[in-house]
């Protein structure tokens, strides 16, 4: 071998890895990002508006800064302000968040300090506003509503087939009874259907129950056979879908294949590009 080639080819050798060892942590970097928690479901306003400088606002500031700061220590919080005998009549506000089950709190609190910024947009100076995102929930009123039952339908979303699939059938059956029982969060998987459940943290187990079985009742008479379904109470959620139904642009649920290929197709480039760098450094070096 010559000595020119024998001197630069671990230096090339070694840049070639070195940068397909970059491109790869930047990939799997961007990969652990791929919750996308934060897009919108739907919202609610009250009708009632306060006053730019109403005492409200103080206390409405306070409690969502509040709720993202305790977003990255907790799924869930709910807070009563301006309720003392001190704060003026027209300033109590009581609010709760909470987060999907499944998320870390860093992802929530992504998520909630995105839930501030729109229900600031969509509901501007509201006494009461709710916002629904995919990863999490964000509610306030003027008025004391913790801990007291509601099994109101907020939003219902049907998946566009429907299926007479027998073997579906009693995979979403499966999957909606199994969400019944759940008191937090709960997955469920039967067969070819998933989804997943959750009551907001201020329920009692008791009522809890009671709010999903309203929210399957509202699933099979909405949607019926739909392979898709979801919906949403104004104190719990359910939803299903046919294991394959989403794909990558129709979803907030993501497609781990599609993930998948696509890392395999940059990994595969930035090998290819290594072997390249390897390659035109023999030739230079042979050249020479």
């Amino acid at each position: 071998m010559p000595r020119s080639l024998q001197q630069h080819k671990p230096q090339f050798t070694t840049l070639a890895l070195r940068l397909s060892s970059f491109f790869l942590l930047l990939v799997l970097s961007n990969q652990s990002h791929h919750v996308k928690a934060d897009i919108f479901i739907y919202s609610d306003c009250s009708e009632g508006k306060y006053q730019p400088n109403s005492p409200y606002v103080t206390y409405l500031n306070t409690l969502l800064s509040s709720a993202v700061n305790s977003a990255s220590q907790s799924l869930y919080n709910s807070f009563a302000l301006g309720n003392d005998s001190s704060a003026p009549a027209e300033a109590s506000i009581y609010g709760l968040y909470q987060c999907r089950g499944d998320l870390e709190t860093r992802d929530c609190a992504t998520c909630m300090a995105s839930a501030v910024n729109q229900i600031n947009l969509v509901c501007p100076y509201t006494y009461g506003a709710i916002l629904q995102l995919d990863g999490c929930f964000l509610r306030y009123e003027h008025i004391d509503f913790l801990g007291k039952p509601d099994t109101s339908l907020r939003y219902k979303k049907c998946g566009k087939r429907a299926s007479s699939d027998a073997e579906f059938l009693r995979g979403r059956d499966a999957v909606l009874a199994n969400m019944q029982g759940s008191i937090s969060f709960r997955v469920s998987t039967s067969g070819l259907v998933e989804g997943y459940a959750q009551c907001i943290g201020d329920l009692s187990e008791a009522d809890c129950s009671s709010c999903l079985a309203d929210a399957v009742v509202q699933l099979k008479s909405l949607c019926g056979s739909s392979e898709a379904a979801d919906a949403f109470l104004a104190q719990c959620y359910a939803r299903y879908w046919a294991s394959g139904y989403y794909d990558s642009s129709d979803s907030s649920h993501g497609n781990d294949d599609e993930v998948g290929k696509t890392v395999a197709i940059i990994v595969g480039s930035v090998a290819g590009f290594a072997v390249l760098i390897v390659l035109i450094s023999f030739c230079r070096t042979a050249v020479h």
